[in-house]
């Protein structure tokens, strides 16, 4: 086939991914296409008959008990909550008073929406990062060279009067599960960040706290559909989380992995609790004391899964950087200021991967 020839059958293929992977595999798929394969050392191990490459492990995570948090128990709970932000990155949230119903009516109203017919769900899809509500695939469909086995669709959240009237309407019962969804988890966040301040010995009532409750929040749902080839692509690539902390509702399959002492392990879901993780403005405003760690997410040829992440941080005109009360001689500031249009700049210009924003972010001390 003649170059002249090759272009359009190029240019034709890359449309057909830009309308997501859902789509693709509605469509009929036995193979993974070319697009969604990732280079070797990058891909997820799943077989053990490789005497090269250790098996997968499960990790159950640290588990805390948000009624302990709210009860007599809580400086231990605080000190768990230290502990896991240090060596994991990652901890679990059990008992966190959030009705069963609002957890189960969002991730079945989340489902439902990715089954809708592709031209419904279609009048969502944009490139711009800024629109209240996005549907897209991948993790950048517009920079990712190689693509991941992902939709997702993105809804700004705070304030949620401003947001809502934008949000789908279909399914009927969408905007009313995802915003009490939202303003619950929201209501949760502002308890952790209290925890978080209070086992970093800031006090709650901390200006960063007051500019927190009135910061960011994106739900972002992602649909990873069954992949006939789970082998050679992942749901998401390694990554950190941009914000403060990220909250993240699963439903029962299982499929993200957390990077733990050099080595892949995958969460164990627990039906009903969230995983809660150190997003990077978190290890900057700590001063390096928290850690935001690597995660990314495997798929599997059977069973689509669905997950809903809810990001919270900083308002997004403000500054990030360490707590004045966490830097002194001994311990001095570990990253420069940043803030929203910096980190769009960089992942605009640029494939996001790895913690790469973040360490471009970090002072190096002589």
């Amino acid at each position: 086939m003649s170059p002249s020839m090759i272009a359009p059958v190029m240019e034709e293929e890359n449309k057909k991914y830009q309308k997501g992977v859902k789509h693709l595999c509605e469509n009929g798929l036995t193979k993974v296409p070319t697009k969604y394969i990732w280079p070797e050392p990058d891909r997820p191990i799943l077989t053990k008959s490789d005497k090269l490459i250790k098996p997968n492990k499960n990790l159950k995570l640290p588990l805390i008990d948000f009624a302990e948090l709210l009860g007599p128990n809580r400086p231990h709970v605080l000190r768990t909550i230290a502990e896991a932000c240090k060596t994991y990155g990652f901890f679990q949230v059990v008992n966190h008073g959030m009705e069963g119903d609002v957890s189960k009516n969002m991730i079945d109203v989340c489902k439902r929406f990715f089954e809708l017919p592709y031209e419904e769900r279609s009048k969502y899809m944009s490139s711009d990062m800024s629109a209240p509500v996005r549907y897209g695939t991948s993790f950048n469909q517009i920079k990712d060279n190689v693509f991941c086995w992902r939709d997702f669709l993105k809804l700004y959240a705070h304030p949620l009067p401003d947001y809502l009237p934008h949000w789908p309407s279909s399914p009927s019962d969408f905007r009313s599960s995802a915003a009490t969804y939202a303003k619950e988890t929201k209501e949760m966040f502002e308890m952790m960040v209290k925890a978080i301040l209070e086992s970093l010995e800031i006090d709650g009532s901390d200006e960063a706290a007051k500019e927190l409750e009135e910061g960011s929040q994106v739900v972002v749902v992602n649909c990873y559909p069954p992949c006939p080839e789970p082998e050679l692509t992942l749901g998401m690539p390694p990554h950190s989380d941009y914000g403060f902390l990220t909250l993240l509702l699963q439903d029962d399959v299982e499929g993200l992995q957390i990077l733990y002492r050099d080595e892949w392990v995958t969460v164990d879901p627990i039906p009903g609790s969230f995983v809660v993780n150190v997003g990077d403005h978190l290890e900057i405003f700590s001063n390096g004391r928290y850690k935001s760690v690597l995660h990314r997410v495997m798929v599997n040829s059977t069973k689509p899964r669905i997950s809903v992440a809810s990001l919270h941080s900083f308002p997004l005109t403000s500054v990030v950087k360490p707590s004045p009360k966490l830097v002194d001689k001994h311990n001095p500031s570990q990253y420069m200021d940043t803030d929203f249009t910096t980190f769009l700049q960089y992942i605009t210009s640029r494939e996001p991967k790895w913690k790469n924003f973040l360490e471009s972010r970090k002072i190096h001390h002589v």
